[in-house]
């Protein structure tokens, strides 16, 4: 059976090495390094200490996975010849990718691991650093580092900021979430007596020259609430003290059907703000948007009904089942493919329970969206017109049905012939691929902004709109059609 033992070099000098370390080193196994850049490796050469490096393997390769995928291969066919030794820096369980995998291998393949300890980097960065680890902290890998795993109000230690490429990667990461000029400290040979530790403003981590294999980068807690704004985690806190003791009692007041208007403005002020194509105001009204979620959470962990985190676990869960052509191994060849496969999976998901087939159609849609969702529903059962000449004799009849109910005056007939000639309306666009819901909003958009110039003109003249026929108006009105006024 295959035999590996594993250990750790350290974090400093060869005084700070565990003896039981030291002597496994000194003994007559083959040895290998991962890396040779090391302080205490140094020292053990003038000892005489016999080893084989894996620093060649680094330079064949365009990424950290590659390298430490074959360091793991070469040890393993190493081991085939005999007891080996393979010697980390730091602790072999701390940041160390090459034993996890060695650790994942001898799972699945049988073969014997030993990890022996040594002094991982964080004791003496901490101190380095002159930080308490109680008050949470988080180890990052610097070359695999992702946005969403930073908690800005904790002590963050990025390891393996080998060199300046991954050290511009890593800024360019933290610069989305903390200012360019925030206050970071590269620590270097922590605990040694090279012991470099600088102070910079994070804009300047990409320009230092000392990164090497012993450098981290420390990130102090953002205290202030103002630096954390970006973070989900912020944003949640916020609304539960808006909504907790010594609150705003308008919040504390709000329930979930309170609330329903203000979700529903929202979404169309979003809506009007991706028609205007203004990204800054997209960006605003998403926030409003998300506001009325937030809330709209809140209010169920406050009665104890559910929380945010569930919500977001059964859409998460939901968009994985009904994706297998991305999460599995289902093969689509396009989108209708893709919408097919969507109506599958919601069927299967709904069980047998028979219900009318619209029942679960555009649940809290405004009319005009309803009557969009319920057609195209309606049409897959094979509910439709076939040719569109026959839609707009639909839409011919109705018209002459409302003229006739608005000549005889019954309000409630005119209401209802009204609504049968927009549901006929509706029915036209579907069949020219138009969403009568951007049409109007479209309508509204050009509407504003042509009475925006009738109004300008009538305030240039100095006279009101009183002063104006209604043939003068629309004068204005079509100058700013010519004009392009849309």
């Amino acid at each position: 059976m295959k035999k590996f033992m594993v250990a750790g070099l350290g974090a400093g000098e060869l005084d700070q090495m565990p003896l039981g370390v030291y002597k496994q080193l000194k003994g007559e196994r083959t040895t290998f390094l991962r890396t040779e850049h090391h302080p205490v490796v140094s020292e053990l050469k003038e000892e005489g200490f016999v080893y084989q490096s894996f620093d060649y393997i680094y330079e064949k390769h365009d990424s950290f996975d590659k390298v430490y995928i074959e360091i793991v291969e070469v040890l393993k066919a190493e081991a085939q010849q005999g007891e080996i030794l393979y010697a980390v820096p730091g602790h072999p369980l701390v940041a160390e990718k090459t034993v996890q995998l060695l650790i994942e291998a001898a799972e699945h393949e049988g073969f014997e691991l030993e990890i022996l300890g040594g002094q991982s980097f964080l004791d003496p960065l901490f101190a380095a650093v002159k930080a308490d680890p109680i008050e949470g902290f988080q180890l990052l890998d610097g070359t695999d580092l992702h946005l969403e795993d930073i908690k800005m109000d904790q002590h963050l230690i990025i390891g393996q900021v080998y060199d300046a490429f991954t050290a511009s990667d890593v800024k360019l990461t933290l610069m989305e979430i903390y200012p360019y000029d925030y206050r970071v400290k590269i620590v270097t040979a922590a605990g040694t007596k090279e012991e470099i530790v600088k102070t910079i403003p994070l804009v300047e981590l990409d320009r230092e020259v000392e990164l090497n294999n012993l450098t981290s980068l420390y990130v102090p807690p953002a205290a202030e609430m103002d630096l954390r704004y970006k973070q989900f985690s912020t944003f949640r806190h916020i609304i539960a003290r808006l909504r907790g003791p010594g609150g705003c009692p308008w919040d504390i007041e709000q329930t979930h059907h309170s609330l329903k208007k203000y979700l529903i403005e929202e979404t169309y002020e979003l809506l009007e703000a991706i028609e205007e194509e203004d990204i800054d105001h997209i960006i605003e009204e998403l926030g409003d948007v998300l506001l009325q979620i937030m809330l709209h959470a809140q209010i169920g962990e406050d009665e104890g009904m559910f929380t945010i985190n569930e919500v977001i676990g059964t859409v998460s869960e939901k968009m994985v089942r009904r994706h297998p052509h991305v999460f599995g191994d289902v093969t689509v060849e396009g989108t209708d493919d893709v919408k097919a496969n969507w109506e599958t999976i919601k069927q299967a998901e709904k069980g047998e329970r028979e219900k009318p087939l619209l029942s679960g159609a555009a649940k809290g849609y405004p009319s005009l969206m309803k009557a969009y969702e319920y057609q195209k529903k309606a049409a897959k059962t094979g509910f439709d017109w076939e040719l569109t000449d026959e839609a707009w004799e639909k839409v011919y009849e109705e018209i002459e049905e409302f003229r006739a109910e608005a000549a005889n005056g019954d309000r409630h007939a005119q209401i209802s012939e009204f609504g049968d000639l927009l549901f006929s309306l509706v029915n036209i666009a579907r069949f020219y691929k138009v969403h009568p819901e951007e049409a109007l909003a479209m309508a509204n958009t050009k509407f504003f902004n042509r009475f925006s110039y009738v109004e300008q003109k009538v305030k240039e003249s100095g006279k009101e709109f009183s002063d104006f026929s209604l043939k003068e108006l629309d004068g204005f009105w079509n100058e700013a059609k010519g004009r392009g006024i849309n």
